[in-house]
């Protein structure tokens, strides 16, 4: 199971629209469910995964990933049975030291900055094609 846990508020409806297409698609281990908390309670919601959790923290200052890079990342964790949770921040997109810390993966989308509610659409877009990808389906093309 994939989490994704997004500061801020739920998704605007065009966005739930848009992220709903790529959820339908996906399947077990790979679907994936949004938990949406305020932005200052991100660091409390962290506190709670568990030590098995393999969580990847969305920042500009991680590490760019081409699409299979990322599949190759978040399939080791689906195959050994581990819950992969994703943060995202809000609008302002600064993470306490300890959230920082905990993950085991700091992952970039692009040198760009992109609104928040648009980083969620990416992600939604990027785990349906690493699915694509971990299945050797056509979706990719590279």
């Amino acid at each position: 199971m994939i989490r994704v846990i997004a500061g801020g508020k739920k998704h605007a409806s065009w966005l739930a629209e848009a992220c709903s297409e790529y959820e339908k698609r996906l399947r077990k281990p790979w679907a994936l469910e949004w938990q949406f908390v305020e932005e200052d309670r991100l660091a409390e919601r962290v506190a709670r995964l568990k030590p098995e959790d393999f969580m990847v923290l969305l920042d500009e200052n991680g590490k760019m990933l081409s699409s299979p890079e990322l599949c190759q990342s978040l399939k080791m964790p689906l195959e050994t049975g581990r819950d992969v949770v994703i943060v995202i921040g809000g609008a302002f997109g600064h993470f306490e030291p300890e959230i920082i810390e905990r993950a085991n993966m700091i992952w970039s989308l692009s040198k760009l900055v992109f609104p928040h509610q648009i980083c969620r659409l990416i992600v939604a877009e990027q785990i349906y094609r690493a699915q694509e990808i971990y299945l050797g389906h056509a979706y990719h093309h590279a």
